[in-house]
């Protein structure tokens, strides 16, 4: 709308321009024209009343007393030539070079070859004033020629060029009133369509596929953006129905693949259990003097067996139901202290930011962190790595406390850090691989979070956040 706006007052004032020039143009034309015809009819009232025969060479002489006159009427300069085009009088009362003053070949020949027999010639002097001269003949009562009458006529715009800068003074005035409301117009407008525009990129930017998210009221009036918004609408129905098919599958899923994995780790210990019960029955025998001592080493064998099998549906319910909080004020830092003195690396290093920080946490769970990370950080370091680090150290920051843990082992392959925190995903020999998936959940149930920065061969870095709480 501005452009618009703009672009038509640009195309306003050069037609005005334009316009002025040509009605000025014309004035002059018309002006030259009345004044010409108004000094012709003088000078044939002259002739007629004139004693001296009419020739040109009497010229001179029918005028000499009369040409001022015929100039100060008519308030213009008056000029006789010859037909040969010899300047024979003229109403300036000195003329430099008179002699030598004559017309040029080109406009004699134009002005005779003219059907008016009459030519204007327009030239420029050196302030770009506009200067035209009128060449025409002047007749006997015969209707022959007897001189040529020029007339020079100075053209002054002083009047159209005040009027044109009178229009353009008034005009920018109208222009900026018209911008102005012009701004206010487009800002209205604009206001008005991108509110609507403006509220579906916020839905937009806050829409979550495992969130309920809302939907968007019609706008009265506006087909084109109601559009918008049943479409917005559509998605949203449209996506909280694929949520819960997703968040579905997914459960079932993750059951299928905890199944699987109950499954796998029981059937480890039951294969060994079974061979040993099928030895025992065919070597058995019942005079056998160490009949007593392999029943022991068979009974061993078996509890052995069934304490891994425990063991394995211990950790699967210790995932599956976490036990509940048992929140107390605690000191962290002294927490974490207390939690290291059982790892008896010395390389293990310990600072805080600040001697005391306390929260409501449960200890229990807060000491599952603290040593299942460093427990990490001290496996990834190899035995025969001459330099090792395992770094713990406690920072408060504003309404959160953090805790890092960083050690200079192996580090974690680009490959297995998407799947570090998923459960049964281990990458020792031994171990459930519930260890980070565990604490992962005790931290997101305080509300808090974990990441972790690695490279390969240099070291790992996790970072727990957690808020404090009085």
């Amino acid at each position: 709308m501005l452009f618009i706006t703009t672009f038509s007052t640009i195309l306003i004032t050069v037609v005005s321009l334009i316009h002025f020039r040509y009605e000025a143009k014309e004035y002059h034309e018309e002006r030259l024209s009345r004044k010409e015809n108004a000094i012709k009819e003088h000078i044939e009232y002259i002739l007629q009343t004139s004693k001296f025969p009419l020739t040109t060479n009497n010229i001179p002489s029918i005028f000499k007393g009369r040409i001022l006159e015929l100039s100060d009427i008519h308030s213009l300069e008056v000029n006789f030539f010859d037909l040969n085009g010899k300047l024979l009088l003229s109403s300036k009362s000195y003329i430099k070079n008179k002699k030598k003053r004559k017309i040029n070949a080109e406009i004699l020949k134009s002005l005779k070859n003219s059907t008016e027999k009459r030519i204007v010639i327009t030239k420029v002097k050196e302030n770009e004033t506009y200067i035209k001269s009128s060449y025409s003949y002047i007749k006997d009562a015969d209707f022959k020629n007897l001189a040529i009458l020029n007339i020079p006529y100075e053209e002054n715009s002083d009047f159209y060029n005040q009027e044109a800068e009178n229009f353009l003074t008034r005009y920018a005035q109208v222009f900026i009133i018209m911008f102005i409301i012009s701004i206010l117009i487009s800002y209205l407008l604009s206001s008005n369509i991108t509110k609507s525009i403006s509220q579906i990129s916020e839905k937009l930017g806050i829409t979550q596929l495992n969130e309920r998210n809302q939907k968007l009221k019609l706008q009265p009036g506006n087909q084109e953006i109601n559009g918008l918004i049943l479409a917005y609408n559509n998605m949203v129905d449209t996506l909280e129905e694929s949520a819960q098919k997703l968040a579905q599958s997914e459960r079932e899923h993750a059951w299928r693949e905890m199944a699987k994995q109950v499954a796998h780790e029981i059937k480890n210990p039951l294969t060994p259990m079974r061979l040993t019960i099928q030895s025992f029955q065919r070597k058995f025998d019942p005079n056998d003097p160490n009949n007593s001592q392999k029943l022991e080493d068979f009974s061993e064998t078996l509890i052995q067996q069934i304490d891994t099998m425990s063991t394995v549906a211990s950790a699967f319910s210790n995932f599956a139901n976490m036990p509940t909080q048992q929140n107390e004020r605690l000191n962290i830092v002294q927490v974490c202290k207390t939690a290291l003195e059982i790892f008896n690396e010395d390389y293990v290093d310990f600072i805080s930011s600040e001697n005391e920080i306390y929260t409501s946490f449960d200890r229990t769970q807060l000491t599952r962190i603290v040593t299942n990370l460093v427990k990490n950080a001290i496996q990834s370091i190899p035995e025969n790595q001459k330099f090792k680090s395992v770094m713990v150290e406690i920072l408060k920051e504003d309404t959160n406390f953090i805790l890092k843990i960083s050690d200079n082992g192996i580090g974690i392959s680009f490959e297995n850090q998407a799947y570090i925190f998923e459960p049964k995903f281990t990458t020792k020999n031994s171990g459930m691989g519930l260890g980070l998936a565990i604490i992962k959940k005790i931290i997101e149930n305080y509300n808090g979070s974990i990441s972790f920065k690695s490279e390969e061969e240099k070291g790992t870095l996790f970072t727990v956040k957690l808020p404090i709480k009085n």
